[in-house]
């Protein structure tokens, strides 16, 4: 099942690839369109620059004149500043004239001009220099930085599709998880009826203090439990203030009765109660999982440890295992639906668990550490409350 986590991932990133790859053709192509409606501006400057020196150079006006203004007139997108030798402004074409009657606006448009293009020299007169300051028109600029908007907005459509994605497919996941889990509560109910009556039977026919009619009533106690957990899912859980050193050893203490010997569990819980917001039977179920998944680490044979303390704002229970560890890359997708490393199995045992820690019990559950070979530690987090 691991398997198939990774070739999701892989094809996301495979996906996110094929998206930096478009994104690279398409700025290439912009700059290179770019690149060249700049070159085309430089020279339509240069030319601008030509026809300003020979009008202003010649002694009477003329036919060729005439062209010469036309290709003045041509410049009607790209902001030019003309000025001495001592950078001191002559004159301007296509700025906003409102804007530079404003003090000091178009020395600021100059030092953005000589920022960007190395300015084109005439000289009208013998002796006299003057100097052609341009910067890119509104075009050119809006078409430079067009790629990226693009790119910013297919990113956000991305995201906010993937979003919406995630939440209709969160959403089916979890009507299909509430429809089973109320099925199968309602399928277990005909059977634990049965049962409650065979067990009566049991009871009136056995010795009193009959070892056998207790275990018989302790299981269909949980089964009851266990029937109670899914006809409750998908509806808020009710929570009560609770000891945990006594959910802790309650809940562990039946799964222990019914693991092979080969398991030894122990405790490390401090003498000063502990109490925390819990939903009982869904805690029972937190527990119960660890405990399979620990045995399945283990091959059913090691030992189960289970710390209780506080921290500033927190319970925190450490639920350490000696089975076989899990690889650190492993620590947050051990957590998702069908990652699972038995045989058979729906891989759904620790997102459950995740999901009633901090959906219902707004906790935080993890892996605090794990080493291949040695165990694992899971910690999880409770909200504390006042005793």
């Amino acid at each position: 099942m691991l398997s198939i986590y990774y070739k999701k991932n892989n094809w996301k990133l495979v996906l996110l690839g094929m998206a930096i790859v478009i994104g690279g053709v398409s700025l290439y192509y912009t700059n290179r369109v770019v690149e060249n409606i700049a070159r085309q501006e430089k020279k339509k400057v240069e030319l601008w620059a030509r026809a300003t020196k020979e009008i202003s150079s010649a002694e009477e006006f003329d036919s060729n004149q005439e062209f010469l203004l036309d290709i003045l007139r041509e410049n009607d997108n790209i902001p030019v500043i003309l000025t001495d030798d001592s950078l001191r402004i002559i004159s301007y074409l296509n700025i906003d004239a409102k804007q530079a009657e404003k003090p000091g606006y178009l020395e600021k448009q100059l030092v953005i001009m000589r920022s960007q293009h190395a300015p084109i020299i005439i000289e009208p007169f013998e002796g006299l220099t003057q100097y052609i300051y341009y910067k890119d028109s509104d075009l050119l600029y809006q078409l430079r930085y067009y790629p990226y908007f693009q790119l910013g907005m297919i990113s956000v459509f991305l995201l906010v599709s993937y979003l919406a994605f995630s939440i209709s497919r969160r959403y089916e996941q979890d009507f299909l998880w509430v429809g089973m889990a109320k099925e199968t509560a309602h399928q277990l109910g005909t059977p634990i009826s049965s049962l409650m009556a065979w067990h009566e039977y049991l009871k009136s026919t056995a010795p009193e203090g009959d070892e056998m009619a207790e275990e018989v009533a302790k299981d269909l106690h949980r089964l009851e439990v266990i029937t109670e957990r899914f006809s409750k899912i998908g509806s808020v859980p009710v929570l009560e203030n609770s000891s945990l050193q006594e959910a802790l050893q309650q809940g562990v203490g039946y799964m222990a009765r019914r693991t092979s010997d080969k398991v030894k569990f122990s405790f490390d819980l401090p003498e000063q109660p502990i109490t925390a917001a819990l939903n009982k039977p869904l805690f029972d179920w937190v527990l119960e999982n660890l405990i399979k998944n620990a045995l399945d680490a283990m091959n059913g044979s090691g030992h189960i440890r289970i710390a209780l303390k506080t921290s500033s704002k927190n319970a925190v229970i450490d639920f350490t295992d000696s089975g076989k560890g899990i690889p650190k890359s492993q620590f947050q997708a051990i957590f998702k639906p069908g990652i699972t490393t038995r045989k058979r199995g729906w891989g759904l045992g620790l997102t459950l668990v995740k999901r009633i820690v901090e959906k219902y019990h707004r906790g935080k559950i993890f892996v605090k550490e794990s080493e291949p070979g040695k165990g694992t530690t899971f910690r999880i987090l409770l909200p504390l409350q006042a005793v």
